[in-house]
């Protein structure tokens, strides 16, 4: 059975360059939307979570499925801040070609390269789409000769402007050899135009010649090739990942918008043209009479409905009331009721077939990145590689007995966004919770208010200090307590010796002759243990040291395990009274991806924070700084980047090691805990 006509397309790219804007007038222009619906006008249908509309932009992955010219087409809509980047990731995974969003001022960003990459990792096809040509300084031909720099793949315009900056009124469609404007009106091609159309016509000509053998004779003996006989070999082209195409225009003014669809009918491709589905060991055919496999690319919790999950249909066909299996989950779901989204709206249906993007409703067990299929296949598709957190805060509920509230909650949004972590540290004694910027951390908060009706107080998370010995020193810890009956004796010698950095703890036992029985050895050690579980400084675990018992003394009667474990405890706390002790705190490995233009601030910044810079290297048209920062001064540093560099940059860091802090420090760090000390008394 034939798959019938779908285009399943998303938009990417950085932040504000204008992605809700072009999909909101695709649905508009194509009759799915009577009305253009506009981000800043809080009317986007894509942009309707309250956290969006508050802010507005585009925080989560959106859906709109709809026809035009007899072609189904799932449109998804994804945000460009670097905080949200889980979001464009699930995206990706469900599309069979992404369009590259490019503000034509701002030219190739950072968001631009970090998405362009994960999208060529998977071979997915690409368009480009220059736009806002309108505004001031824009630059077509600086943007267009710059995408050329950030991939291998031969780029054909299939639109160029007319007009310039604040001139542009609209685009020569290269492929109609016609002219539009404003909503797609059919104008004049300008006579100035004239000589480029030419010169971006045989560039499509020689793209297409390099990609065939058939044309490339027919353009090196010097015969003329048409534009026509150009189509099927670029969308062989596109689908094999050699070809990607470039449009332009202007959203808000409906410039080029009409030529971008008809550009996603006419060569982005059916999906069953794209390859096999490997499904563990067996591959199957993206087709309606192959076996079922689906994929749970995102998950959200909606009102009156419950959990939500999106489904991209990979082949087969699944009606009302069919009963799947989680493969990745080994259980069974039951498919009662499945649905078309278009932003809010969502329309039952009882039949899905390939090529399909769905919503179920009500599964039991299946979450983002399990894989569905027939009960009779096998195998499950890869999960999702998120990025991990990059910083972290601590909450308290505001109200008490909130916990287990806050708790369901908090795992549900991680449902919803795997990019959200959190977990109770029992050492520093905080909830802490995991995100990739301050400004993801905000909304999930904000979202457990309103959906869950928990509110929640941030505050710095503690930093897991260390302490650690730094010269080798011996001391004696001898209990003796006599009463009544039998006394209590306890008498050992410890040596204490630094070791590696990152060796951990480590017990000895070097006494010979029997001056201490070896049954009380294990209450040394615990003894040890107990001593530097909570350090001597500033109440910081011990470690990377090695202890070493190695003589002592005992008595018959009087001697105990908890003799030995109090003489050990004191022994240790003499070693740690000859002045050997220090504060460890933890580094972490800082990468730091931004433009050329912002690395002085960047760097500068770093270095007051008392990083290291250890390397910079350029990535296409980004600078990848790497630097080693102590985690303390780390905190809030997503929104300093962000202002850095007008939200531009982005980082990801993790821990590295741990090194001394400097005396000042320490000094500062060892008079809070004695101050919380007290305050706790």
């Amino acid at each position: 059975m034939a798959t019938k006509p779908i285009r399943n397309i998303g938009l990417f790219g950085h932040a504000s360059c204008g992605k809700t804007t072009i999909a909101d007038a695709l649905l508009y222009l194509t009759g799915a939307n009577s009305r253009f619906g506009k981000v800043v006008e809080k009317t986007s249908v894509f942009d309707s979570d309250p956290e969006e509309i508050d802010r507005v932009c585009s925080l989560n992955l959106g859906l709109a499925t709809f026809d035009y010219k007899d072609v189904t087409i799932n449109l998804i809509d994804t945000p460009g801040y670097s905080d949200f980047i889980g979001e464009a990731i699930s995206g990706i995974e469900a599309v069979d070609c992404a369009i590259m969003v490019i503000d034509a001022v701002e030219g190739i960003e950072v968001g631009t390269e970090r998405l362009l990459q994960r999208i060529e990792e998977k071979n997915l096809p690409v368009i480009f789409f220059i736009n806002k040509l309108k505004k001031e300084n824009a630059d077509f031909s600086s943007v267009f000769s710059g995408i050329s720099e950030i991939t291998k793949k031969s780029i054909m315009p299939l639109t160029i402007p007319i007009g310039a900056t604040t001139d542009f009124r609209g685009v020569v469609d290269i492929v109609q050899s016609k002219g539009f404007g404003e909503k797609g009106k059919e104008e004049k091609i300008p006579p100035e135009v004239t000589e480029k159309v030419s010169e971006y016509t045989n560039k499509i000509i020689e793209a297409a010649a390099e990609n065939d053998d058939a044309l490339m004779n027919k353009y090196v003996e010097g015969q003329k090739i048409e534009l026509s006989e150009c189509f099927e070999v670029i969308k062989k082209g596109i689908v094999q990942g050699r070809i990607a195409l470039c449009l332009v225009g202007e959203a808000l003014d409906l410039i080029g918008i009409q030529s971008l669809i008809n550009a996603v009918v006419e060569f982005a491709p059916q999906p069953d043209l794209l390859p096999d589905i490997k499904l563990g060991e067996q591959e199957v055919k993206r087709t309606d009479d192959a076996p079922f496999v689906g994929y749970v690319f995102k998950t959200s919790v909606e009102p009156h409905l419950g959990e939500l999950c999106y489904v991209k249909v990979l082949s087969g066909i699944l009606k009302s009331g069919d009963v799947l299996k989680n493969s990745t989950q080994s259980s069974d779901e039951k498919i009662n009721q499945m649905f078309l989204i278009k932003g809010k709206e969502k329309k039952e249906i009882s039949q899905v077939s390939s090529g399909m993007i769905t919503g179920f409703v009500k599964l039991k067990n299946t979450h983002t990145c399990d894989t569905l299929i027939t009960p009779k296949t096998s195998g499950f598709l890869p999960k999702i590689e998120f990025p991990a957190p990059s910083i972290s805060m601590a909450i308290i509920p505001k109200a008490k007995g909130d916990e287990e509230k806050v708790s369901s909650g908090l795992t549900r949004l991680h449902d919803e966004d795997p990019t959200f972590t959190f977990a109770f540290d029992p050492e520093i004694s905080q909830l802490i919770i995991s995100g990739l910027g301050e400004l993801h951390l905000d909304t999930i908060l904000a979202r457990l208010k309103r959906k869950y009706g928990v509110s929640v107080g941030l505050t710095k998370p503690r930093i897991k200090y260390r302490e650690t010995f730094t010269r080798k020193s011996e001391a004696q810890g001898k209990y003796k307590k006599q009463t009544g009956g039998h006394g209590q004796f306890g008498d050992c010698w410890l040596r204490v010796e630094p070791c590696e950095r990152d060796a951990g703890f480590e017990f000895v036992n070097k006494v010979v002759g029997g001056s201490i029985p070896s049954r009380f050895i294990p209450s040394v050690e615990k003894g040890v243990k107990e001593a530097i579980a909570n350090g001597f400084l500033a109440g910081y675990p011990v470690t990377d040291t090695r202890v070493t018992v190695f003589d002592g003394s005992y008595h018959a009667v009087d001697s105990s395990d908890i003799a030995f474990k109090i003489a050990a405890s004191m022994a240790m706390k003499s070693n740690a009274e000859k002045g050997a002790v220090v504060l460890l705190e933890p580094i972490c490995e800082v990468f730091v991806f931004v433009t050329e233009s912002f690395m002085g601030d960047v760097i500068g910044d770093l270095n007051s924070r008392r990083g290291k810079i250890m390397g910079m290297e350029g990535e296409g048209k980004i600078q990848r700084i790497k630097a080693l920062v102590p985690e303390s001064e780390m905190y809030k540093y997503s929104t300093s980047l962000r202002s850095m560099t007008q939200g531009r940059g982005y980082f990801n860091m993790k821990f590295h090691h741990f090194e001394e802090v400097p005396k000042e420090i320490t000094k500062r760090i060892v008079e809070g805990m004695k101050k919380v000390k007290e305050e706790t008394k």
